[in-house]
């Protein structure tokens, strides 16, 4: 019985660990990258509390982690009311404005969990840090939201 348990209990530390979150890489394009923070935000708390946040957060650039602050911090943004619309949101367009050697821009059309409409503008930039990342694409600004439509 005590063996059931403490496997039961690893299982569920393993199950809400970090692993299951994706790295950035090389291979990964930048549409890529914004369609995995999107969908990450779309399903915000599987498969545990705030995943879809550290999700977004294995992306942000390293820039925007120094002005963030840990992702603690990030995650407090998220909730704040400029950003929050983007946790559960219904669906999400992602449409490639310009693309550059080192730097991407997209423009994302979103839809919150109500059903109101809103655009933002999303920038990606390859980046080299500490040996870490290679040439990977990570976001280093995404604007405050642009209302489209409200929903009735």
């Amino acid at each position: 019985m005590r063996f059931a348990f403490i496997t039961i209990l690893i299982c569920l530390v393993f199950s809400t660990s970090n692993a299951e979150l994706l790295k950035p890489e090389p291979s990964i394009k930048p549409s890529e990258v914004i369609s995995i923070q999107l969908t990450a935000l779309q399903t915000n708390s599987t498969p545990f509390e705030n995943a879809g946040i550290a999700q977004t957060w294995e992306f942000a650039h390293p820039n925007n982690r120094e002005y963030t602050g840990p992702l603690k911090n990030f995650t407090k943004m998220m909730y704040s009311s400029s950003y929050q619309i983007m946790l559960d949101h219904q669906s999400h367009n992602i449409t490639l404005v310009a693309e550059e050697e080192d730097m991407a821009f997209f423009f994302i059309e979103l839809t919150d969990r109500i059903g109101n409409e809103y655009g933002f503008q999303w920038t990606l930039q390859k980046v080299l840090t500490d040996g870490q990342f290679y040439d990977c694409w990570m976001t280093i600004g995404v604007s405050r939201p642009i209302s489209l439509a409200q929903s009735t």
